[in-house]
């Protein structure tokens, strides 16, 4: 809910919400990889400074409406997560790496969302290829083993992903205030300790 006011009021002091930028051709031989964090501010924060990635694109995967908004996605019903599209070169950092990280930036164990972040539009997952999904579900039996828990968090068909607004893109950046004011808040830094200790990622 923290997260919900302080975008509202970012949103509200905005003339109108920005469309999504027009998706820019990824590098000559990159690849894809889309994971569901929770809170995507959060989720592209932990993967922009990864060497080896390109892009970091915060929107919506795995719902039933064609290129939700913000609003339409938190008020439910669309059947969208908060996702990332990661960009990443493979000869620089593989996509196991990329699955590998993403457990540690999440309790893979709760199934209603992410930290203060609650309901259907911020329950996590890894979006995979089928090519993509034997390393996925390889990761996730290695960070089940690692952390000595099952998890809730699925491997899941990889599925359509739409860009959200630009508002929303390289929030954690951009608006580093109130990144820290709803990171605090959401109590995400001690929450990620009390899982995966020295090893979390943010």
């Amino acid at each position: 809910m923290t997260r919900f006011l302080i975008a509202l009021a970012a949103l509200i002091a905005a003339c109108s919400p920005a469309p999504p930028a027009p998706a820019e051709a990824p590098p000559p031989g990159s690849q894809i990889a889309v994971f569901a964090g929770g809170c995507f501010w959060s989720a592209e924060k932990a993967f922009e400074s990864v060497r080896g990635v390109s892009s970091v694109v915060s929107g919506f995967a795995g719902g039933t409406v064609a290129n939700p908004t913000y609003a339409q996605v938190v008020r439910g019903g669309t059947g969208h997560r908060e996702a990332i599209q990661v960009t990443f070169d493979p000869n620089v950092v593989s996509y196991r790496a990329l699955v590998d990280r993403f457990w540690r930036t999440i309790d893979p164990t709760d199934p209603g969302g992410a930290f203060c972040d609650r309901g259907p539009s911020y329950e996590t997952a890894v979006f995979a290829t089928a090519e993509q999904r034997p390393a996925a579900n390889a990761s996730r039996a290695a960070a089940e083993r690692a952390l000595g828990q099952s998890f809730t968090t699925p491997v899941i068909a990889a599925a359509r992903f739409w860009p959200a607004g630009n508002e929303h893109q390289d929030y954690a950046r951009r608006n580093p205030g109130r990144y820290e004011a709803y990171r605090i808040g959401c109590r995400r830094s001690p929450a990620l300790r009390r899982v995966w200790g020295d090893a979390a990622v943010e």
